[in-house]
């Protein structure tokens, strides 16, 4: 049998991880209907799922060569982060982008309020009580001036990380299939407005 070449290897390897992601969703599907609770954790993982194979499967196929696809291994893939950045000129202007790195953000900076608030609840000075939940909503009510409550904190964070994937795949999946040029050009549209005549 003739040694698989890099190309066909890199696609051997994508195949495997695409059908080992699926078969671990499944996988949690099944635990979820065994304990009886919603389908969150696999819906969530599925989102990821996809921003995966839109990045090694998808954007390739639209690019026309496997080549285009995110490469295996530390210092390829940062080397193909760097190339595909300056490929498109400032692929921080990519709108989707900037949303995904937003979503990103606030993910971490909600749920690290988050944990922050119900470590100090859950861990309080030696002599004084534990806290309950409403020690959290009064917190955020005078810090903040709103609490969304504790079961709903969860929710917000689970749509942020959603969000946070859904537009990362969006946004490479634009840059090269539907956006070839630099994208400081692409906001020209906001200097041809009507309202600038």
């Amino acid at each position: 049998m003739a040694p698989l070449k890099e190309g066909g290897l890199w696609q051997l390897i994508t195949i495997c991880a695409t059908g080992a992601f699926c078969s671990w969703a499944l996988r949690e599907v099944e635990i979820c209907r065994k304990l009886g609770i919603g389908l969150h954790v696999p819906f969530g993982f599925s989102v990821a799922i996809l921003a995966y194979v839109t990045l090694v499967i998808f954007r390739p196929l639209l690019m026309g060569a496997w080549g285009h696809g995110f490469p295996y291994g530390i210092m390829s893939h940062l080397d193909w982060v760097s190339n595909t950045g300056y490929q498109y000129l400032h692929f921080h202007y990519n709108p989707a982008h900037m949303l995904a790195i937003t979503f990103f953000f606030t993910t971490t900076m909600a749920l690290a309020l988050h944990g922050s608030l119900i470590l100090s609840s859950a861990d309080p000075k030696a002599g004084e009580p534990v806290k309950t939940s409403e020690h959290e909503n009064t917190f955020f009510r005078d810090v903040v001036g709103y609490s969304i409550g504790a079961l709903a904190i969860h929710r917000l964070g689970f749509f942020l990380a959603l969000s946070a994937a859904f537009w990362s795949a969006v946004c490479i999946v634009i840059s090269g299939p539907f956006w070839t040029k630099g994208w400081p050009e692409w906001w020209g549209w906001w200097l041809n407005l009507p309202v600038w005549r």
